[in-house]
């Protein structure tokens, strides 16, 4: 029996390791700077943004009054929120051998400048950019988008 409970304990664990490490490699990317107030909105619970943060795919960010925040993606890609912003990461993947995968965003509200990392260098047609109004396909290596009040959630 002590074997058997022994044995059950490490799949369990080994289990737990796994789940963790597959948890780790979804991360889209880490948050590097923060000012004001900065939330991560992920499956319907809202945390407060710090450096270190980890952001997934599916994740909305969402900056405050006066705020901002700076993400860096695993594939390099640097995203700048500014004030008042509202951004959603519909999709990210990266492949660190092939450069392969998809940036899939959209900026709902305020403003987001881009500096365009390895996939978009890789691979242009993978990355995306939406706003209510227009979507972008990165042909450059730097870019700033702005959505006016008339974007979502604006009173």
């Amino acid at each position: 029996m002590r074997l058997q409970a022994a044995q059950y304990a490490l799949l369990l664990a080994c289990g737990c390791m796994a789940v963790a490490d597959a948890l780790a490699d979804d991360a889209a990317g880490v948050v590097k700077t923060v000012k004001g107030t900065v939330q991560i909105e992920r499956s319907g619970a809202s945390s407060g943004a710090a450096i270190g943060s980890e952001v997934y795919g599916k994740d909305r960010i969402v900056t405050g009054p006066q705020s901002s925040v700076g993400i860096t993606l695993r594939d390099t890609t640097q995203l700048s929120a500014g004030a008042d912003t509202i951004l959603d990461l519909n999709k990210f993947a990266f492949n660190t051998t092939t450069h392969d995968g998809v940036l899939d965003a959209s900026v709902k509200r305020g403003s987001l400048a881009v500096i365009s990392g390895k996939l978009a260098k890789a691979n242009p047609d993978a990355v995306r950019f939406s706003t209510p109004t227009t979507t972008l396909g990165v042909r450059g290596t730097e870019f700033i988008i702005e959505v006016g009040d008339k974007g979502e959630g604006a009173h």
